[in-house]
C-alpha cells in the first residue's frame, strides 16, 4: 500500500472519525485518507467470506447525476453498454473509452425515477454514475464538456454523499434489519431507493444489488447529514468494519480489475474482461469500431486472466511472466494470498495463444522462477445473487 499524495490535497469520507474511533489504521490512496485495516485482516476478510457480513466505506468513489432530455443521446456516445435498454431502478456497467477504443474508466449506471423539473410538465431520465476514485476526473471531464451542446446537466455529489458497500453471506439478513428492505425485493443489477431513517423524507438513499466481493452485496448511497448514523446502524446490526487490504484480498479472488493496477489507457476496453460492459448492437459510440473490429476478427491479443500458484509465495505487481519454453508472454498486474484457497493467486495479462486453463507458466520476479498456472477468473464465485 505506497498510494501518496501531498498532505494538503488529502480528502476524508464523511465517517472519517468512525473508522479512527474503531482504531483503523489509515493511508492514502487516489488521494482520500481510507483505512487499511481495523486491527485484523483476516478476521476482516472472514467477516465477508465466512459467514458473517462485512461493511466497507466506498466513499472515495466518484458519484455523479446525470440528467435532462438528452441525457440518453449524450451518454450512449459516450459509453460501451445500451442506455436505451436500462429500465428505472436498475443498474448496468459500463465503460468509457477514448477514440482508440481504449479505457478512460469502469462505470456502474444506475437509472434512477425519473425527474420531473419544475419549470416542466414531462419527465426525464435521472442516472447516477458509479465509478473509481481513480477516474472521478476523467469522467468528470468527458462528461461535464456536453453539457453546453443540449439539455445534459451534470452534477458532482461525490462529496455530499457516503457510499457503504454491505457484503457476505449475512448481508441480506443486516439490510433486512437496518433498513427494512427484503433482499428478495430486488435482484442483481437492480435498484431502490428509499428515506433513512424510514420516516424521514429529507433523507434518500439509494440501494444497489451489486457484489465488489464475489459474495451477495449491497451498495447504499445516502446523503451526508446520515452517513455516520447509517455507519452506525449497520455495524450495531452485527456487520463488521472491513478495511481495503482486505478489500484487495477479496476482490482478486473476485476476479475484479482495479483502474490503474489491472488496466489503464493502455487497455482495449475488452481486454480488461469488461465484456459485460458492452453492447455490440447499440450502434455508434466513441471508440465502437475498434471495439467492434477486435471483436468480430476473433479475439484480442491479450487479455487479463487469473493465475494461481501452488503454495504461498510472495511475488511482485510488474513480474514477467513466461511460457514453459521461456517466451515472455505476459505480465501480473495484482496477487494476493488468498486464505480460502490456502495459496497466492495473481491477476495478469496474457497473450491469446497462452489462455487455455491450467497452462504451466513461470513467474519471472528479480532472481525468482516460480512455476504457476492460468486459472479462471474467478477465483470465487458470486452467491447468494
Amino acid at each position: 500500500m505506497t498510494d501518496t499524495v501531498e498532505e494538503v490535497s488529502i480528502l476524508r469520507s464523511l465517517i472519517h472519525e468512525a473508522h479512527v474511533h474503531l482504531g483503523a489504521q489509515m493511508f492514502v490512496r487516489d488521494g482520500w485518507s481510507i483505512p487499511v485495516s481495523y486491527g485484523d485482516t483476516l478476521f476482516e476478510y472472514a467477516a465477508v467470506r465466512e459467514a458473517g457480513a462485512g461493511v466497507i466505506d466506498l466513499s472515495p468513489r466518484g458519484r455523479f447525476l446525470v440528467s435532462g432530455s438528452e441525457a440518453v443521446q449524450f451518454l450512449n456516445g459516450l459509453i460501451t453498454n445500451d442506455m436505451k435498454t436500462l429500465a428505472e431502478n436498475s443498474w448496468m456497467p459500463a465503460a468509457f473509452p477514448n477514440v482508440q477504443g481504449r479505457l478512460i474508466a469502469s462505470v456502474r449506471v444506475i437509472r434512477l425515477s425519473d425527474e420531473q423539473p419544475a419549470t416542466d410538465k414531462k419527465t426525464f431520465p435521472l442516472f447516477l454514475i458509479d465509478t473509481e476514485a481513480a477516474t472521478h476526473d476523467r469522467v468528470l471531464k468527458t462528461i461535464e464538456r456536453f453539457t453546453l451542446a443540449g439539455d445534459f446537466r451534470v452534477t458532482d455529489v461525490t462529496n455530499q454523499t457516503t457510499q457503504i458497500a454491505v457484503t457476505g453471506k449475512n448481508a441480506a439478513q443486516v439490510i433486512s434489519e437496518v433498513l427494512g428492505v427484503a433482499a428478495s425485493e430486488f435482484a442483481s443489477n437492480k435498484a431502490k431507493q428509499i428515506t433513512f431513517p424510514k420516516n424521514d423524507v429529507t433523507s434518500n438513499l439509494k440501494i444497489l444489488r451489486a457484489t465488489h466481493t464475489a459474495e451477495d452485496g449491497f451498495d447504499l448511497i445516502v446523503d451526508a447529514a446520515k452517513a455516520n448514523d447509517l455507519w452506525s446502524a449497520l455495524l450495531a446490526a452485527g456487520a463488521r468494519p472491513v478495511g481495503y487490504e482486505a478489500l484487495e484480498m477479496l476482490r482478486i479472488e473476485a476476479g475484479i480489475p482495479r483502474y490503474g493496477i489491472d488496466m489503464d489507457e493502455t487497455n482495449v476496453v475488452t481486454e480488461a474482461g469488461l465484456d459485460d460492459a458492452v453492447s455490440y448492437t447499440k450502434g455508434c459510440y466513441v471508440g465502437q469500431e475498434i471495439i467492434a473490429r477486435i471483436k468480430y476478427r476473433g479475439h484480442v491479443a491479450k487479455r487479463l486472466s487469473g493465475i494461481k500458484f501452488g503454495n504461498a509465495e510472495k511475488v511482485e505487481a510488474g513480474a514477467a511472466i513466461k511460457s514453459e519454453d521461456n517466451k515472455e508472454i505476459g505480465r501480473l498486474t495484482s496477487s494476493t494470498y488468498s486464505p480460502h484457497l490456502g495459496r497466492t493467486i495473481a491477476l495478469g495479462y496474457l497473450k491469446y495463444d497462452y489462455l487455455t486453463l491450467q497452462t504451466g507458466v513461470k513467474i519471472i520476479d528479480g532472481d525468482k522462477e516460480i512455476p504457476a498456472q492460468v486459472a479462471e477468473l474467478p477465483f470465487e464465485r458470486t452467491t447468494g445473487l
